[in-house]
This record gives structure tokens, C-alpha cells and sequence, in this order.
């Protein structure tokens, strides 16, 4: 979700879509070394996408270079620009200091305060107060695995009192900061396994809200997604709840939305998922129209990625989420729900 960094778990066909989308945020992560041609490029570089035969990835221009190839003469890829600069000297600032305003940011990096927050938005798709929020949110839920008291973890992520750390996480953690330590044990989540004309399909929901929706899983799919937590098979105080539930896969309104949910992710995937359920009943959206709806146009990957990272479905509707051609692209629980869901909801 920040910037990007060579990952070696990346397979290939990761980095070759990272090139067909010429995508900002990998340049940096690897280099294309273009072997017909003899150059290596930026995952970004605007030339015209090379056969993908002839297409090797490198870590880095040094190792471009030593397999014998010479720098992409539009790209520049074995320079750093300035503006990539400036976003990596005001990311290694906000993760050694903290939040910082824009006005100090920008006496950082010599841009003016509205140059450089675009800049960085385009560079991580977040703005430098939501990078620093989430990367705070970052290390107080790997302190609360780390020390026994919850009260230790939130000062040692760097709030300064316990009131700052619930207001920010509220709604984006699905539980409680002592219940992340305990990895959800004493979360209670009640579920069903109710039939539906697309197949069984799995519910359950805390106190707060439904937290998973899934077809054909059971019992064993939901300890793996809620390992500590109680799994409580749901009893007449939910029936009300998962009679909605049913009903918006039946016959799906503009009313599912209204429906609690309770869900934690990234601070990325909650953008995510809160513009998923902006798409207006009976329409659908590309990945890319997704991405520029929130601001970064080159993020319809991350997109993907936070689509996948959903355990809601219906409710959370990344099923109204197609290919650029118009064609349903991927679904997790099948294109044949996935085109009826879109199908019932008149698109």
C-alpha cells in the first residue's frame, strides 16, 4: 500500500502487469530488461510494451547492467528523479518521526504543499496523514502481539493518549486492541450455513455486524479466517440479521448497504471497500475507474489486490468490479455468481 520495494515473493506475471499497466508505484521494485533490443526500462517507462518472450526482470539497473544491457534512453531507469526522490525522503521522515504536517513536509522536499501532497498521493495513493495514521495503526497492532499490556502498545506506537488511539482505529480493526493481542480470542462470531439459489453460502457476524459472507464454505474456512475467536452457531437473537443477509443475495436492493458490518483490513483496503459500496445498485466499475476514484488511476493492481482481500461479499459488492472490456474478470466464488449477482441487480 506505501511505496513499493523489490519483493522477491513478486512472480513474474506480477511484474509483466506491473508493465502492461505501467505502473508508477513498481518503479524501483524491478527493472524490465528488454532482450531483443539490448535496454532495461522502468516498469513505468511510456514506450510501447516489447514482446513478453523477449522480456527478462531485474532487481535492480546494476544487475541490468552486468547481464549486459544499456539504460532505456526515455525512462532513465538507472536515475532516481526528483520527484521519486522527495517521496522517499518524506517517507523515511514520517516513519522516523511521525506525522508531520504538509507545510513541514514540504520545506523537506522544496515542493510547495500542494505539488508534494499530489505527488505523494500518486507515488502510494495515500496523502501523508493517512500514510502516517495507517503506518501508526501498523506498529500498534504489532505491538499489541509483542507486550502484555494493551495501554504499553498504544504509547509505544506513539499515541500520546489511549482516547487518540480508539478514535483513529474505530470501525477499521473489527476488534478490540486487546482482543488483536489475544490473535481474537474471546471475540464471540456467530455463523450459519444457509441454502440459497446460488448454493450454500456461509454468514457470520459479531455483536458489531456481519464480518464474513462467503459461498460454498463452512465451519473449517471461517476458524482459519477466526483462529481464537468463539464460533457460536447463530441463534434466533441473529435470525433477524441473517434473514436481511439472505435477502440481499435474493433479491438484491439499494438497502443492502444499511446492513452492519463489522470488518478490519488495511488502511487501503478500507478505502477499498467503502468506494465498493459507493457503486450504485445495477452498475459496475472497471479496476482502473475504481483506482481514479480514489485518487491514484495507476493503483487498479492494489485495487485488485484489496478486491481479494474481501470476506463480504454481496455486502461488500467487488462483484460490481469488471474488466476493462467489459468482460466479469475474476470473482473469487465463481463468474457464474458473479453473473448472476450482476444479472439480479439488472446490469
Amino acid at each position: 500500500m506505501f511505496h513499493v520495494k523489490h519483493n522477491k515473493n513478486m512472480t513474474d506475471d506480477e511484474r509483466w502487469q506491473a508493465v502492461l499497466d505501467k505502473d508508477r508505484r513498481f518503479d524501483g521494485a524491478f527493472v524490465t530488461g528488454v532482450h531483443s533490443t539490448g535496454i532495461y526500462c522502468r516498469p513505468s517507462c511510456p514506450a510501447r510494451a516489447p514482446l513478453r518472450k523477449n522480456v527478462r526482470f531485474y532487481r535492480d539497473a546494476h544487475e541490468a547492467a552486468t547481464a549486459g544491457l544499456r539504460p532505456c534512453k526515455r525512462c532513465f531507469p538507472n536515475t532516481q528523479s526528483a520527484e521519486e526522490a522527495c517521496v522517499l525522503a518524506a517517507l523515511t521522515a514520517i516513519r522516523e518521526r511521525g506525522a508531520m504536517t504538509l507545510d513541514e513536509l514540504a520545506d523537506l522536499t522544496g515542493y510547495t504543499a500542494t505539488h508534494f501532497q499530489r505527488l505523494f498521493k500518486r507515488s502510494t495513493g495515500l496523502s501523508p496523514a493517512q500514510y502516517a495514521r495507517a503506518l501508526r495503526q501498523q506498529q500498534a497492532h504489532q505491538a499489541l502481539t509483542q507486550v502484555q499490556r494493551v495501554g504499553d502498545a498504544i504509547a509505544q506506537a506513539g499515541y500520546g493518549k489511549p482516547e487518540q488511539f480508539y478514535a483513529e482505529t474505530k470501525g477499521t480493526m473489527g476488534m478490540t486492541p486487546s482482543e488483536w493481542r489475544k490473535g481474537g480470542a474471546g471475540k464471540r462470531v456467530h455463523w450459519a450455513v444457509l441454502a440459497t439459489s446460488l448454493g450454500e453460502m456461509l454468514v457470520a457476524a459479531t455483536e458489531k455486524g456481519v464480518c464474513c459472507l462467503a459461498f460454498g464454505e463452512g465451519e473449517p474456512e471461517l476458524r482459519a479466517r477466526f483462529p481464537r475467536a468463539e464460533l457460536v452457531p447463530a441463534g434466533d437473537d441473529f435470525r433477524g440479521l441473517f434473514a436481511e443477509v439472505l435477502a440481499a443475495v435474493e433479491q438484491p436492493g439499494p438497502g443492502n448497504a444499511a446492513i452492519p458490518l463489522d470488518v478490519h483490513g488495511t488502511a487501503f483496503q478500507q478505502r477499498v471497500w467503502a468506494e465498493l459500496r459507493r457503486i450504485p445498485h445495477g452498475e459496475t466499475r472497471s479496476y482502473g475507474e475504481l483506482a481514479a476514484a480514489l485518487g491514484n488511476p495507476k493503483a487498479s493492481r492494489a485495487v485488485g489486490g484489496a478486491n481479494g482481500a474481501n470476506h463480504v461479499a454481496v455486502l461488500i459488492p467487488c462483484h460490481r468490479v469488471i474488466a476493462a472490456d467489459g468482460s466479469l474478470g475474476g470473482y473469487a466464488y465463481g463468474l457464474d455468481i458473479k453473473g448472476e449477482l450482476l444479472r439480479r441487480e439488472g446490469v
